[in-house]
């Protein structure tokens, strides 16, 4: 038997209020139990247009076949107004999630800022903008999110020092092979473990090594028996257009005994090294993105 951490990440207000509820179905049809990172705050996902401009990005839009994927709605979301705010619109489907049993965590107050300004916010812009988050999903459940996944897999070191007194169990800010704990600015630890994402995503394999014919194949033949696996997925991708495949998806991993769970699932009893977190490619991917590092020579420990 292999277990995979099943995350689902959902960006804007079309994902929230029509992917999410499919996949909760989905998932309840299986019996399988996610990690939900929600965004709360305006959707302004149209302002990417901008980057259109850039080869890389233009590169992956036009070989996911993303109008398809995200609709064409998204191209005018906050681009000429202010975008809608996504927690006040969704509420039932956000509880729908929270009464299913899946694990909730924030994924940005405004997802499309965090992307575009995370690497000059300072440490008291980053715990406000999540903070509003927090109070805002606290407000619509009932209780504060469990953890937390940035945008883009994009952090910087005023941001993890910001997000270190906040209650989260976990966090999740980076690609990577295992579970860590990252390293702080001035060489403290953080205590919060780290649980990065260590499968590409839809966008990242359509096109470039493989097509929307052969992607549940060539995806479960990465899902490795001797390693740690985490899969991210999005509501506005797996849960509207590729909501079918995705349903084959599991059940042609449910014949080869592979089994999804929440990432925070995966903690338990492991003991964890200490990594730095680093700025590097990923292929598919436009810009750089945080990274796990190379284990440091710091003593080890246990997830508490």
């Amino acid at each position: 038997m292999t277990l995979v951490g099943l995350r689902i990440d959902v960006d804007t207000l079309r994902g929230t209020r029509r992917g999410v509820p499919r996949l909760v179905s989905l998932l309840g049809e299986r019996k399988i139990r996610a990690g939900f990172f929600f965004s709360v705050g305006p959707d302004n996902m149209g302002r990417h247009l901008w980057r259109l401009l850039r080869p890389a990005f233009l590169l992956k839009m036009l070989r996911s076949g993303a109008p398809g994927l995200y609709g064409l709605d998204i191209l005018f979301k906050g681009t000429f107004w202010p975008g809608p705010l996504i927690g006040p619109r969704s509420e039932e489907a956000l509880r729908a999630v929270a009464l299913a049993g899946h694990e909730i965590g924030l994924h940005a107050w405004d997802h499309q800022g965090w992307q575009r300004r995370i690497a000059k916010m300072d440490e008291a812009e980053v715990a406000s903008l999540v903070g509003r988050g927090v109070a805002e999903l606290t407000r619509i459940l009932g209780q504060a999110p469990e953890c937390f996944a940035a945008p883009a897999w994009r952090v910087s070191a005023a941001a993890l020092q910001a997000l270190e007194p906040l209650p989260f169990r976990y966090r999740s800010d980076c690609r990577g092979n295992s579970p860590f704990y990252p390293l702080l600015r001035g060489g403290s630890v953080s205590k919060i473990p780290q649980i990065p994402a260590t499968l590409p995503t839809y966008d990242e394999m359509v096109g470039r090594i493989c097509n929307r014919d052969n992607y549940n194949e060539t995806l479960l033949g990465l899902i490795k028996t001797d390693a740690f696996n985490v899969l991210t997925i999005h509501a506005e991708a797996e849960g509207i257009s590729c909501a079918e495949m995705f349903a084959e998806f599991l059940d042609m991993a449910a014949e080869r005994e592979i089994f999804f769970c929440p990432p925070g699932e995966l903690l338990e009893g492991r003991v964890l090294p200490v990594c730095r977190l680093e700025e590097s490619m990923v292929d598919g991917r436009e810009g750089l993105l945080s990274v796990q590092g190379k284990p440091e020579a710091w003593p080890q420990a246990s997830v508490t």
